[in-house]
Parts: C-alpha cells; sequence; structure tokens
C-alpha cells in the first residue's frame, strides 16, 4: 500500500511520512505488545524501511550511529521494559547531541486513571513516570492523548530534536497509533533553522574579531559538538581566511581534514599527537569551537586552555573575554567570523604537523598492538568510516593518519561500552556506500554482541577488529581489580553460529601480522555481509598513551574529598 491508496490516515502514518520528510531512510525498532498496532501503521504508510534490532539497548545505539551519519535517526520501543531498557542509549544520543527520535508505545487510554494494574509496568496504577525519567535524556517529551493535537505534538518533538541536536520522545498509547488523524502540513516548519539575532551576532562577531586582532599568535582548537552544523567546510574557510594552524580535540577526530596544510594534530594534553601541544600552548588566543572540557578531555584535569586566552564559540552561544553572545547558531557564527577575521598566520607559520609514525612488526612475529593499528590505517581512504569503541580503540584511531574524506566515530563524553557495535551498523545502514570498519575490544564486545546477527540478517558488509587481550584494558590501567578480567569467547566462532543456515559473515582469526594481512584481503572481499577478524594480543600490549593516560585518570578519580 503507498501513502496515495491509504484509505484511513492516522496517527502512525502521520508520525511516518514526517519521518520521511527530514531524510530518513529506515527507523529502527524491537516489537512489543504496546507498540504493535504502531510499527504496522509505519510499515503500511512505508516512507521508512523498519529495521529490527536484537534488544532496545542495541536498538538505541544503532539509531544512535545512525544519525551521526544521517543527521537524524528514529527508534520505536514498547513501553517500560523496552524503553527503560533504551534510556542509557538515549543519554548516549543526548550526551553526544545526536537527534534520536525516541518513540514508545504507551498503555491504551482507558487504563490511565482508571485503577488497573497494566503488565510490563512496576505495579501501580500511574504511568506518568516513563515519560518524567525520560524528559532528563531528551529536549521535547511528548505524550499523545488525543489525535486532534498528536500533529502538533509529533511536530513539535521533531522540531525541537533537530534544531537542538538532541533526543527527542514521543508516546503514543496502543489505541491511538490507528485513529484517525490530519495529514501534514509542509515540511519546512520542521527542517527551518530559528532565524539568528543579527544584532546580537554583530556584536559576537566584532568581539572575536578584536580578539583576534589584538593576540599574535592565534589558534583554532576543533570540538565534538561542531558536528551539529552538518556540514564542517565553514570551518575550513575560517581556517583559511585567519591563516592559524588548527588541532582537533581526541573526540573530534576527523572533524577537520587532515591533509589541510593547517592541521596539526590531535590536542590532549600530554598525550597529543603531531605538534598539537605545543601548538595550543603556546598561543595567546585559542578559538575553541564547540569544545568539551570534561575529565577525560584534559587528562584528569591536567590540560585545558587558559580561559583568558580562549574564545569559546558553543552551540548557541560565543564567550569572549568573559562576555557572553546568544541568539544565533554556531554555523552562522562561524561563517559571518570567516568572512570578517583578521589575518593572523603565526601559529601555522611558526610549527608544521608531523604525522606519527605506528611501528610495524615481521609477518611471522606474534600480533602486536602497534602491527594491527598499523594494517588498518593501510586500509582507510577518503570513503572510510572507522568506528572506535571506548578504551585503546580510542588512542589507536588517535594516531592514525587520515586521508581527506575519512572519518572516526567515538563516544567520549557518554563513554559506554558496548557502544561501538550497533552504532557502527547504525553508521553502515545510512551510508552504505562508505567502507565501515570497527576496533572493538573482547570486554566491550561482550556487552552488545548480539548486534552482530543483525549485520548478517541485513547482510552489512562491517569490517570488525575485536581486539582480544582478555579484559578491560582501560580499565585496569585505570584501577586494576579482578573485576576488570572476563571469561574468553572463541569470537570468531560466534559467527557460525550467527550465520545459521544462511548467513554470509566470515569469522577468521588473526594471530600474527601476516594472518591479519590474509583476513583483511578476505573482509574486503566479502559484500554480503560482516567480517570479524578475532586479533590476539597480549593483555599488556597497549598503547603508551592509554597508561599515560589512565594514570592520570585515576589520579582525578582518587581525589580526596575537600574539607573546609
Amino acid at each position: 500500500m503507498t501513502n496515495s491508496t491509504i484509505k484511513t490516515y492516522t496517527i502512525g502514518h502521520y508520525l511516518s511520512e514526517r519521518l520521511g520528510q527530514i531524510g530518513l531512510k529506515h527507523h529502527f525498532a524491537v516489537a512489543g505488545d504496546f507498540n504493535l498496532v504502531l510499527l504496522d501503521q509505519l510499515l503500511e504508510e512505508g516512507s521508512t524501511k523498519q529495521i529490527y534490532s536484537c534488544n532496545e539497548l542495541n536498538c538505541g545505539y544503532t539509531a544512535e550511529g545512525y544519525a551521526r551519519a544521517n543527521g537524524a535517526a528514529a527508534m520505536v520501543v514498547t513501553f517500560n521494559v523496552g524503553a527503560l531498557s533504551a534510556i542509557n542509549a538515549v543519554g548516549s544520543a543526548y550526551a553526544e547531541s545526536q537527534p534520536v527520535i525516541f518513540i514508545s508505545g504507551g498503555p491504551n487510554t482507558n487504563d490511565q486513571g482508571a485503577g488497573h494494574i497494566l503488565h510490563h509496568t512496576i505495579g501501580t496504577t500511574e504511568y506518568g513516570y516513563q515519560a518524567e525519567m525520560v524528559r532528563h535524556v531528551t529536549c521535547a517529551t511528548e505524550v499523545i492523548r488525543s489525535a486532534e493535537h498528536a500533529p502538533k505534538q509529533i511536530d513539535h518533538a521533531i522540531r525541537t530534536a533537530l534544531r537542538l541536536r538532541k533526543p527527542a520522545y514521543i508516546e503514543i498509547p496502543c489505541n491511538l497509533a490507528a485513529a484517525p488523524c490530519s495529514r501534514p502540513g509542509p515540511v519546512s516548519s520542521l527542517l527551518a533553522e530559528a532565524t539568528p539575532d543579527k544584532v546580537s551576532l554583530d556584536a559576537a562577531i566584532k568581539a572575536a574579531c578584536t580578539f583576534i586582532e589584538t593576540r599574535k599568535n592565534v589558534a583554532i582548537l576543533v570540538g565534538s559538538r561542531v558536528r551539529t552544523m552538518g556540514a564542517l567546510e565553514p570551518i575550513v574557510a575560517l581556517a583559511d581566511r585567519i591563516g592559524c594552524a588548527v588541532t582537533v580535540m581526541s573526540a573530534a577526530k576527523s572533524f577537520f581534514p587532515e591533509d589541510h596544510p593547517a592541521f596539526r594534530g590531535v590536542y590532549w594534553g600530554e598525550v597529543s599527537t603531531g605538534s598539537a601541544r605545543d601548538v595550543i600552548e603556546k598561543a595567546d588566543g585559542v578559538i575553541c569551537l564547540a569544545p568539551i572540557f570534561n575529565d577525560y578531555a584534559t587528562v584528569g584535569w591536567q590540560s585545558e586552555p587558559d580561559a583568558k586566552n580562549m574564545l569559546v564559540a558553543d552551540l548557541t552561544e560565543v564567550t569572549v573575554d568573559g562576555q557572553s553572545f546568544a541568539g544565533f547558531h554556531l554555523g552562522a557564527f562561524i561563517k559571518a567570523l570567516s568572512e570578517k577575521a583578521p589575518n593572523r598566520p603565526a601559529s601555522r607559520e611558526n610549527s608544521k604537523f608531523t604525522p606519527p609514525v605506528i611501528p610495524s612488526s615481521a609477518p611471522e612475529a606474534p600480533l602486536t598492538n602497534d602491527e594491527m593499528a598499523r594494517q588498518i590505517n593501510a586500509m582507510i581512504d577518503s570513503r572510510t568510516t572507522l568506528t572506535a569503541e571506548t578504551g585503546d580503540s580510542w588512542f589507536n584511531s588517535s594516531r592514525m593518519t587520515l586521508p581527506g574524506g575519512a572519518r572516526v566515530e567515538t563516544e567520549m563524553q557518554w563513554g559506554s561500552i558496548g557502544w561501538s557495535v550497533p552504532a557502527a551498523l547504525g553508521t553502515a545502514y545510512a551510508e552504505p556506500d562508505r567502507q565501515h570498519l570497527l576496533m572493538v575490544g573482547d570486554g566491550s564486545f561482550q556487552l552488545t554482541a548480539q548486534e552482530v546477527a543483525q549485520m548478517v540478517r541485513y547482510e552489512v558488509p562491517v569490517i570488525i577488529f575485536l581486539i582480544n587481550n582478555r579484559g578491560y584494558v582501560i580499565e585496569i590501567k585505570i584501577h586494576d581489580g579482578p573485576y576488570n578480567y572476563i571469561k574468553n569467547w572463541d569470537y570468531a566462532g560466534l559467527m557460525q553460529a550467527f550465520n545459521a543456515e544462511d548467513g554470509k559473515g566470515l569469522g577468521l582469526h588473526a594471530r600474527t601480522g601476516a594472518e591479519l594481512a590474509d583476513a583483511i584481503a578476505k573482509a574486503k572481499a566479502n559484500k554480503k555481509g560482516p567480517t570479524l577478524i578475532e586479533c590476539s594480543i597480549a593483555t599488556e600490549d597497549c598503547t603508551d598513551t592509554l597508561v599515560r593516560w589512565g594514570k592520570k585518570v585515576a589520579g582525578a578519580n582518587g581525589r580526596p574529598p575537600h574539607l573546609g
């Protein structure tokens, strides 16, 4: 059935059509008896393809990964047992500024306030607590109570999510999903950005230009939330206008082209790459674009530019010399500044970028972390997306050299292990023409391993580098204990179980550099499903930067209480 042949247009149809109108080609779902009619309506209207996940946590992470590549995403779960499981992933989307439309089925409206105790609930007779929980990790929370108001509520949630680049929540009672509803108006009302306050923007540009003009050694530091702009070309235009050196924060790896002559590396305090630390810490003016200075990014509060030398351009506010300006989005500020900023080339002229060199090993020698990272780096081209799980994969990706167009995806603000497997699947759904690589440790993999089965089901050719070092190495380096060691699995052997009778996934072992090279060649040839390459390395084998960083973070966590 097509949209034009639908006889009775419903709330579910309205939601489905809006999701398609904002650019979604898929929505992700886990079925439950409170959302079954809604799922039927989404299928019937058909603007987006329905893709299934193994559980609600994985569903949310898949949607979050999809939003990174597509600009927005949608997920559909059932009430309580589904939605509460998904909240962790929605928290990730909120922390990482991803507009995921979080849709939950809800109880029949006749059970609201009727004193009925329903299954899948905590056993009380009031059912508003799910929406109250969700309010903390969404920018808009809409509980549908009537077909009359449903369009306005759905539009408000989607519009707010797109403007603020945060998740939004829509709850649809199971007996309203198929209720008759009006059709959508123009989608432009959802997609249009708020009109910038020109007076405030002009004042911010004037202050920024004065900041740059009165300093001799200016540099740009790119933060991860610049992603909300969609296109990153305005940052390049700003760098070209000022003529200065550019560095990126660890969570913003690939958010500025590394083959640009102004690029100087990843600024991450004492674990920086290239000449980034020297550039930032010698600058008397640092233009910080949407940064997140958390404990991880600052190496346990050890490294952050001096506040008096910073111009901070955040998503909706710019702070210059202690004065704040608001009423416009980050993109509008960067574009305007790139047209008026004075030239300050000193930081670029007085520095250079030397790409990190990853050591190699003899082909028949036992596989090392360095050799694995070197071979993965060699695979990356301009059409590659590399998803790096929390842990040493962060540090391995940080030292890789990227061609223009290559992307790295990390989750450094939320930092929930297990995120990367479903997230990589989500980015692969969104951009099937790119090469998708995933680096994930064995401990993280055990949390969300089931989603590899969906890669098999939908024939998604993600290449997974499973680093089997028998434990949570990042936690071992931060604070060791018996809780950091796990039961070993035959990870490559899992693929046989996931394939069952019809799958095309490959499971391969790599214990030497030669075996890894052979496995990579086979993975590149496998276009009908995922390839999991189990890379066996020693537990103590990790990047030196992880060790140094871990000690500083452990020190920050272990500070005694302040008394006084």
